[in-house]
């Protein structure tokens, strides 16, 4: 008898370590082969300058009020709250200590597109790479390129205020098996060019699903809901829906949102206001023929 429930036993370890030697397996950090980030050359810093707007990369990383050149040293430090914690932007200036100046490319890229941090650990979603996950091999290089160019800073930022369960970045894991893809978000039929760059941008770098789609108790995006509004992420207010059938520019014309987004007004003669107004200046820096492709894209996605 005894010897039977040793066998018990010793199954049960069994089925334990190999369950969670293939939870493992499912959930470890992916980076992408070391050969992936080889050979694209010289970065093209001006399009690494378009793809700095179109990424919010101020709103975030420079300091709060930031104004004219100050806004592009990328200090880190201000403070994201969420309903799982307080997440604290980091430093991405070239500083070598302090910011990502010992950075190779595929580190960088690592953490823009597969959410895998430099020493090979999951990344917090509160960084996009949700979306930036879209982002081509080329553009992430020139994106990298720039940032090179950009002021030193020697600011630290705090480590994040993260309760238990999720102060373990090992969750991260399950969270990406979940949630995290580089699949289109929408299926567009027959799309123009001019869409299918809109949609580069409003998917990928410009990152706007990950205010304006409403979240589930996980923090994933609700299936079907894409750009359709909801609560604020940081807690404050609500975000609008922003498809074709949303009360906020559903009835906008695509040269109305261009013209909004180059300059802050609405066709009322309203200007944007909250955190959108960091966005349109973000945006504002963008050529028109970008502008115009948002503008399209916005008007081509499905109506909630």
């Amino acid at each position: 008898m005894a010897s039977t429930w040793a066998k018990i036993a010793l199954a049960g370890v069994f089925a334990v370590v190999a369950g969670g030697a293939a939870a493992y397996a499912l959930t470890r950090p992916a980076p992408h082969p070391a050969d992936y980030w080889a050979g694209l050359g010289a970065p093209d810093v001006a399009n690494g300058e378009h793809l700095f707007w179109a990424g919010g990369c101020v709103s975030c990383h420079a300091p709060k009020d930031a104004k004219g050149e100050d806004q592009k040293v990328l200090s880190g430090g201000r403070a994201l709250p969420t309903a799982f914690g307080t997440f604290h932007v980091p430093n991405i200036s070239p500083d070598p200590e302090a910011g990502i100046g010992r950075w190779t490319l595929a580190q960088f890229g690592d953490a823009m597109t597969r959410g895998v941090g430099p020493q090979g650990e999951h990344l917090y979603p509160s960084f996009p790479y949700s979306s930036y996950a879209r982002m081509t091999r080329a553009d992430v290089n020139d994106l990298f390129g720039y940032l090179k160019t950009l002021p030193a800073s020697q600011n630290v930022a705090p480590p994040h205020e993260l309760g238990f369960p999720f102060n373990l970045r090992v969750t991260l894991g399950g969270w990406k098996l979940l949630f995290f893809s580089a699949d289109p978000r929408v299926a567009l039929d027959n799309p123009s060019d001019a869409v299918k760059r809109g949609q580069y941008l409003v998917e990928g770098p410009g990152h706007c699903g990950e205010c304006h789609t409403p979240r589930n108790a996980l923090g994933g995006f609700e299936s079907g809901q894409w750009l359709a509004g909801g609560p604020n992420p940081e807690g404050e207010g609500r975000i609008p829906n922003i498809t074709p059938g949303g009360k906020a520019i559903g009835s906008w014309s695509e040269g109305d949102i261009a013209n909004y987004l180059e300059t802050g007004f609405t066709p009322e003669f309203d200007s944007a206001g909250g955190s959108m107004v960091e966005v349109q200046q973000n945006l504002s820096h963008l050529p028109k023929s970008d502008l115009a492709a948002i503008a399209a894209y916005l008007k081509a996605v499905p109506s909630r």
